[in-house]
């Protein structure tokens, strides 16, 4: 009897240490799936935007961070960082703090992406040109991801040749995942006067440096001109030797480009509250002859008496009462700093 009772208890014990075995397994498993799921319920893809004439290069102190640099003009209104609140900057340097987020970006860019090589006395001269720059560090993200293209070419000889011409990036986004929308601040020192850290209010997930023109896009510009100004503008400031040209325009652009290093000599290279002013003192031959550069009107409003005074309101509303902003064409450059 005894020996019966031990035959049959042995398969119940080698079940239970077998469901057993199961059971913890199972546990197991579940302990590891819960971190997981836990991670991903809770991060979140913030994009750091920058819009207008930008280059970015590694900070030459920290290999872990980024910095965007653009060179403060007459052409441009002043940078403005914009969340759910927004703020514009006075020339300066500044820290963008991110909440924790993801790994860094590898190291291939897309080719889209213009580049270019500068050497580090040339970088620090940029950094150090107080009231002449914006600087913004920011830690490096996950990925840069193109937020417009434009078709252009990009070279070392003007104009560029057609082989480097592409749908080169004019607008990009640093994308960080991020544990929280909260913890995105801003702390800096402007080159005159003193700044109070601000706090970022983050209720979707975009947060833009942007730089926009002074004046509107000309609605009769034919090539580009502001474009061509702000490029040029950004290369001088890095102390590079880089020119862009549109496929894209129109006319006899090459002669009047503001990067032609032996332009045509002609009136058109007057700015536009110049011309402007030209229209509204009575000298429209000047406006007439700034319109090689795009800006035209038809002929019959060059005439005298009413027809004069219709074009000079005519195309003085162009100016001041067209549609606000329009955008840089140019590339974004991204650096690889050299000895």
């Amino acid at each position: 009897m005894n020996s019966r009772d031990h035959f049959l208890g042995k398969p119940v014990a080698i079940a239970s240490v077998f469901l057993a075995s199961i059971l913890l397994v199972a546990c197991e498993q579940s302990k590891q799936a819960a971190p997981a799921a836990s991670l991903a319920a809770t991060t979140e893809k913030v994009f750091v935007v920058f819009e207008g004439p930008w280059a970015f290069a590694t900070d030459p102190k920290d290999a872990n961070a980024v910095l965007a640099l653009a060179p403060k003009t007459k052409a441009h209104r002043d940078l403005n960082v914009a969340a759910s609140n927004n703020l514009s900057l006075a020339s300066g340097t500044y820290d963008l703090s991110v909440p924790a987020h993801s790994g860094l970006a590898s190291g291939t860019l897309d080719p889209s992406f213009a580049q270019a090589r500068i050497n580090a006395k040339s970088l620090q001269h940029a950094l150090d040109d107080k009231s002449g720059r914006y600087v913004i560090r920011l830690p490096k993200p996950e990925a840069y991801v193109a937020a417009a293209r434009i078709r252009s070419r990009v070279g070392s000889t003007y104009p560029p040749d057609a082989s480097t011409e592409q749908n080169y990036v004019t607008q990009v986004s640093l994308r960080y995942s991020v544990s929280s929308l909260s913890g995105f601040s801003l702390a800096g020192t402007p080159d005159n006067g003193t700044f109070n850290p601000l706090l970022l209010q983050v209720d979707t997930p975009t947060i833009r440096f942007v730089i926009e023109p002074a004046m509107a896009d000309v609605p009769t510009d034919l090539c580009s001109t502001h474009s061509r100004e702000s490029f040029r503008d950004l290369v001088k400031f890095l102390g590079l030797s880089l020119y862009v040209d549109f496929p894209g325009d129109t006319g006899d652009c090459h002669n009047k480009d503001p990067q032609n290093p032996r332009p045509a000599k002609a009136v058109g290279s007057m700015s536009p509250l110049e011309r402007v002013a030209a229209l509204l003192s009575g000298n429209l031959l000047e406006v007439q002859n700034a319109s090689v550069i795009g800006l035209g009107y038809p002929s019959f409003l060059s005439g005298s008496g009413g027809a004069r005074n219709i074009s000079r309101q005519v195309i003085a509303a162009m100016y001041f009462f067209h549609a606000q902003g329009g955008s840089c064409r140019a590339p974004i450059l991204f650096l690889t700093t050299t000895p």
